[in-house]
């Protein structure tokens, strides 16, 4: 089962590295707001069957009222509050990341937004006061010196879509931390349809006013429905279930070669190129993303050595 998960974890980053093509190829069209807001839409839409059967089965039956054929399930006034603070990071970190694909590569793309695993432990010092690991510490300077390679080239010169990339990450990691600290109390499913929801409608009311229409050509309805179904909705459950059998630490590992994917489909599919200085940069951002795991390995194995000694 472990190996199955593992697997399945593989496929959801494959996915999600692949989807930066379909952004891309949105983007090249001139569609940022518009775009996020019938994919997140649609994957809400995807996702909602799960919720009303993830509430059949752990909800008591005094929970449950019944409308017709759907069930009506009460949730509490605090997961609507954090629904909403996360759909409005979710919307922050998506529309830069949408916007930022416009002026650089999917490859960029994909490996800046990997960032957010780095910038986890970085946020969590300074605003949550939480200690920072030297392992960490040393994650942070080799990303921050790869992200400079891949960005620049080795010169001085930040594209303006690298930069909304890397702000972008930023707001990911805010909203990696929000999730973990304050959403996983509640129900995921109702959580997830709930932030996607929220997601959708600020990029559909944004884009009422900030793009005049979007293109419905078969290239830009193929990406809305390859990420609704597929980069959002899809990998959302398959990762639900598949962490129930991997480690936390494990699974983000995996689950980090998102990047790696999405530089391998811009090279694929868009005919991406990269210079030998820019892939060293990828390699240094992938070092530190893989480093900022070994620390949660490390504590793992020293969580497990003392289960091990207090059972005997």
């Amino acid at each position: 089962m472990r190996l199955k998960a593992d697997l399945t974890l593989l496929l959801v980053s494959a996915i999600w590295g692949s989807a930066f093509v379909a952004q891309r190829l949105a983007a090249q069209m001139g569609s940022v707001y518009l775009f996020n807001g019938a994919r997140y839409l649609l994957a809400a839409v995807v996702v909602l069957p799960f919720v009303v059967r993830a509430g059949w089965v752990s909800r008591p039956a005094s929970q449950i009222s019944l409308t017709g054929n759907f069930a009506n399930l009460t949730y509490p006034r605090s997961q609507y509050q954090w629904m909403l603070i996360a759909g409005f990071l979710l919307f922050i970190a998506s529309a830069l990341q949408q916007l930022g694909v416009v002026y650089t590569t999917a490859g960029n793309a994909g490996f800046i937004t990997s960032l957010y695993v780095v910038f986890v432990p970085v946020v969590l010092l300074i605003v949550w006061r939480e200690k920072i690991h030297w392992i960490s510490i040393g994650a942070v300077m080799l990303a921050a010196v790869g992200a400079f390679l891949l960005s620049t080239g080795g010169r001085f010169e930040l594209r303006s879509g690298d930069a909304l990339e890397l702000v972008g990450a930023l707001f990911w990691t805010i909203h990696v931390i929000v999730l973990g600290k304050y959403a996983s109390q509640f129900e995921p499913m109702s959580f997830s349809v709930g932030q996607l929801a929220v997601c959708a409608l600020l990029n559909l009311g944004v884009g009422l006013f900030a793009e005049k229409s979007m293109p419905l050509t078969l290239s830009l309805l193929s990406a809305i429905a390859y990420t609704a179904f597929f980069s959002l909705g899809l990998c959302y459950t398959l990762q639900v279930w598949a962490q129930r059998h991997t480690p936390p630490a494990d699974a983000a590992l995996i689950l980090s070669l998102e990047s790696v994917f999405a530089v391998l489909s811009g090279w694929l599919l868009l005919d991406e190129r990269l210079a030998v200085i820019q892939i060293f940069g990828c390699a240094l951002i992938f070092v530190a993303v893989l480093l900022s795991q070994f620390k949660e390995w490390n504590l793992r194995g020293k969580i497990d050595s003392t289960h091990l000694v207090e059972g005997r």
